[in-house]
C-alpha cells in the first residue's frame, strides 16, 4: 500500500505524536506501507503549525524523514465538486501512485470518501477509515 498524506493528517500528526496518523506514519517507517506526500500539502502543514502550534515543527521534521515526496500527476482530471484548492492534493496523490489519501477534511473530500469508482482508484478515507479498514 502507498499512502499519501494531506496537509490536515500532516499536521495532526505532528501536533498529536500519540495519535493515529503519528502511528500510522511510525507503522510506514517500520516497512508496513510506503508514506508519500506533496511539496504543496509540506508547505501547507508547515505554514500552519507556525501558526498554531510551532513547537510541533521538529515532530513534522521528524515524520517527514520517512516520507516519498511526489509530484502531481496530470493524467487525472479532478473529480467533479472537488473543490480547486484540494485538486493540487488529489493530483499529488495520483502521482505518487498512492492506493489510499488520508485527510481529515470531510468538508471537501467527503463525498468521494471510500469511493473509488470516482476516484480513479484512488480509496480516499480518514486515519480512523483507514486504521478500521485493515
Amino acid at each position: 500500500m502507498r499512502l499519501f498524506f494531506d496537509a490536515n493528517t500532516l499536521f495532526t500528526a505532528a501536533h498529536n505524536p500519540l495519535g493515529k496518523a503519528a502511528w500510522v506514519i511510525e507503522l510506514g517507517g517500520e516497512g508496513y506501507w510506503v508514506l508519500c506526500t506533496s511539496a504543496y500539502a509540506i508547505e501547507e502543514a508547515r505554514r500552519n503549525l507556525e501558526a498554531k502550534f510551532p513547537d510541533a515543527l521538529p515532530a513534522l521534521a521528524e515524520h517527514l524523514t520517512r516520507f516519498e515526496t511526489g509530484q502531481d500527476s496530470r493524467a487525472h482530471p479532478c473529480p467533479a465538486g472537488l473543490p480547486a484548492k484540494d485538486c493540487p492534493i488529489y493530483l499529488a496523490a495520483h502521482g505518487c501512485r498512492a492506493t489510499h489519501l488520508l485527510t481529515g477534511d470531510i468538508r471537501d473530500f467527503g463525498p468521494l470518501m471510500n469511493q473509488p469508482h470516482k476516484t480513479d482508484g484512488l480509496v480516499i478515507q480518514t486515519v480512523a477509515q483507514f486504521l478500521e479498514s485493515l
